[in-house]
């Protein structure tokens, strides 16, 4: 079957249309993508602003068009931390489904943890053993670990790319703003580190997101026009090489990096202290860049949910 996945993101709202069915990985047909950065565009008082909103909604309208010309039998529309935090969320979610007709699902930051990981484990397999899996969103940080399809631990922290780098004003950052933004993302994954730490030791250690692809990529992992399957790597090393130059960049001079996108440059610095300060509390030496993330993750339980139903035996009758 053809199903269509709309996924409104902290900074990007991504439609993606894919052929699937139960037993087979997802086959991806069509993509339709803006990036609307929403964790950057909430105003003072945490709601999404005018502007922001009409974006968004003509973004979805433009999605089911989409829909329709590609022949998608089957929406599954979700919206994330932007939306789920936004003090005017609801009132975009009613706004949204009065003009266009779809419902946004909003996921929890659990939720997404836990359906992130679902797709990490599908595309490693159970010989990766205990895996735990780091996502940086636009909004949020996602963290899973377990031995199973579901994570034993899962949680969310409020330490997204683009809603971190509003602490950072300016071209360049400042040496105290950088310092203390420092300290407060060291400060907010060090108060979940003992959860994961009770379950055990990882035997492999993942990451996930558009941010953690740039940052492999900016130290050496393969272009994405190899292909998928070729295998990406960051170590903390690379990592920690690069955090000193990025922290000198103007936004211009990020955008240069081979493999990182101008409109998430600005982003770069925050996501790589994210992503630092992750593989150094948790003891990481290197992270193994997963493809599979949220999007498929919704997809592999939609098609579930499908083999369940077309497996389930008759039910007894008197």
């Amino acid at each position: 079957m053809r199903l269509g996945v709309l996924d409104v993101g902290s900074n990007t709202v991504h439609f993606l249309v894919v052929d699937a069915h139960p037993g087979a990985a997802p086959l991806p047909a069509y993509s339709h993508k803006a990036e609307l950065r929403l964790a950057e565009l909430l105003d003072a008082d945490g709601a999404i602003g005018a502007e922001g909103v009409e974006r968004l909604t003509a973004m979805v309208a433009s999605s089911i068009r989409v829909a329709e010309d590609k022949g998608v039998v089957d929406l599954l529309p979700f919206a994330t931390s932007a939306v789920r935090e936004a003090v005017n969320g609801e009132a975009v979610l009613a706004r949204i489904a009065d003009e266009t007709g779809v419902a946004l699902q909003v996921l929890s930051g659990q939720d997404e943890a836990r359906l992130t990981f679902l797709a990490v484990r599908r595309w490693f397999g159970w010989s990766s053993g205990r895996l735990l899996n780091l996502d940086i969103g636009g909004g949020s940080l996602e963290m899973a670990c377990g031995i199973d399809e579901q994570p034993d631990v899962a949680c969310s922290l409020p330490l997204g790319a683009g809603r971190l780098t509003a602490r950072l004003p300016g071209d360049v950052a400042d040496p105290d703003d950088l310092r203390e933004l420092r300290r407060h993302i060291r400060t907010e994954i060090a108060r979940v580190v003992g959860e994961f730490a009770r379950i055990g030791a990882p035997d492999h250690a993942v990451a996930t997101s558009k941010t953690f692809k740039q940052l492999a990529r900016m130290t050496g992992a393969a272009p994405a026009d190899a292909g998928a399957r070729v295998p990406r790597r960051l170590t903390r090393a690379g990592l920690s090489a690069w955090l000193p130059r990025l922290s000198t960049m103007t936004v211009a001079e990020r955008a240069q990096i081979p493999g990182v996108s101008e409109g998430r440059a600005r982003q770069l610095l925050a996501g790589a202290l994210v992503a630092d300060a992750a593989m150094d509390l948790f003891g990481l030496e290197q992270l193994d860049i997963c493809p599979w993330a949220l999007r498929e993750g919704i997809i592999l339980r939609r098609l579930d949910t499908l083999d369940l139903a077309a497996t389930r035996p008759p039910a007894l009758t008197a």
